[in-house]
């Protein structure tokens, strides 16, 4: 038993060694495209600045004075520019009076780290199959899963929540916005695309909050969060469904058949609200 015991230690901690690597070619994986979206924006927001200045200057050339627009973009450029002397110092090492772009900041190290993370997810596919753990050793481990399904599940949910939040806000501003300046008879031409910027806006914003179900695609997550986390705590304090079963295997059988059930029912109603919406013949 001893022995057993110590070979299924050993097992998890390969797992577990295997989870690691995973972890963290995933959050090298974050960092490249985070650095590698801050260098193209941070290149790019300097001659996007100027070219929108010029696009203005010219589209209202003797009808509306942008000067002080101008020099009110004169300091906001020079700090892109500052910014971008930081980042290139940031992102280049120096050799041999040459600049050499470091590897995490080009844009094929995320893709690359990809390939890495799937050897390393078949590794341990392949390391989990070789591994003969005990049932019961496997089903405790699920148990243990629960906990970051739940957040994972949640923080899902809180994502889509503010994303539907934020377009809710955007059309509320902006109907009123519209109907205030719609409402004013003696709006100055220039103005006027006040009006159509906000109406604009306001479409969008519907358009992809009916089409994308941020609402529905919360609830869903938040619900089957708190369904497993109902699950994993009457499991463990042998309360309601659990409550009359004097066998552990048994309740955790019934506990992880119950869970794989909400997950489906999840994936399920996911696969739902990515369908089209039909709309009526006739």
């Amino acid at each position: 038993m001893t022995q057993a015991a110590a070979t299924a230690e050993r097992a998890i901690e390969e797992l577990l060694g295997h989870d690691r690597k995973i972890l963290d070619l995933r959050q090298e994986i974050r960092g490249a495209r985070l650095k590698r979206f801050l260098l193209v924006s941070v290149y790019s927001s300097a001659p996007t600045l100027l070219l929108l200045l010029f696009v203005g200057n010219i589209a209202t050339w003797g009808r509306v004075d942008l000067a002080r627009v101008n020099l009110a973009c004169i300091p906001l450029l020079v700090a892109l520019l500052v910014l971008c002397v930081v980042v290139r110092a940031k992102s280049t090492k120096y050799s041999f009076g040459t600049s050499i772009l470091l590897d995490e900041w080009e844009a094929g190290h995320a893709a690359d780290k990809k390939i890495d993370l799937e050897l390393a997810i078949e590794r341990k596919r392949l390391s989990a199959a070789a591994i003969d753990l005990p049932t019961a050793t496997r089903r405790h481990i699920y148990r243990e899963t629960a906990p970051a399904a739940i957040e994972q599940y949640r923080s899902d949910g809180l994502r889509y929540r503010r994303v539907h939040n934020l377009f809710q806000s955007v059309i509320i501003i902006g109907s009123l916005a519209t109907s205030t300046a719609a409402s004013l008879a003696d709006t100055p031409a220039p103005y006027k695309w006040i009006t159509v910027g906000t109406s604009f806006s306001v479409g969008l914003a519907a358009g992809f909050t009916g089409y994308f179900k941020f609402r529905e695609r919360s609830f869903y997550l938040q619900q089957t969060a708190d369904a497993i986390e109902e699950e994993y705590d009457a499991v463990n304090l042998k309360v309601g469904r659990y409550k009359s079963s004097t066998d552990d295997e048994a309740a955790l059988l019934e506990f992880t058949d119950r869970v794989e059930t909400l997950k489906n029912d999840q994936r399920k109603r996911q696969q739902q609200l990515d369908q089209p919406t039909e709309t009526p013949e006739g």
